[in-house]
């Protein structure tokens, strides 16, 4: 995993995403998934390119359930965007880049 992104816990929930005042995207994924695989390259390379105002996290649903249900996550990769501890957007799937790319940007 690149240097870029964290992976967070249910314990590191909290400091890593709901304390972060800035933009923060974080990645539910799961180890099985193949789409999710599918799509951590594209949120790598997202990462590196956004450093500097877009945290990346990693959080893997299967390790950390309590934080899949709460956000009541149905489907992944299930991308979630998190602005000043406030969940504001979200996609579910497997997305082509650019269209990461163009969400980031109207987040920012």
């Amino acid at each position: 995993m690149a240097e870029a992104i964290i992976t967070a816990t249910t314990d590191s929930w909290e400091k890593e995403v709901l304390k972060e005042k800035g933009l923060v995207l974080v990645d539910f994924w799961a180890v099985w998934c193949g789409p999710c695989r599918m799509v951590a390259p594209t949120v790598e390379e997202l990462a590196k390119e956004f450093t500097g105002t877009l945290k990346v996290v990693k959080l893997n649903t299967d390790e950390n359930p309590e934080i899949a249900s709460k956000y009541k996550i149905m489907g992944i990769p299930t991308l979630m965007f998190f602005k000043g501890g406030e969940k504001v957007d979200q996609i579910v799937g497997a997305v082509p880049k650019a269209q990461l790319k163009d969400k980031i940007s109207s987040l920012i």
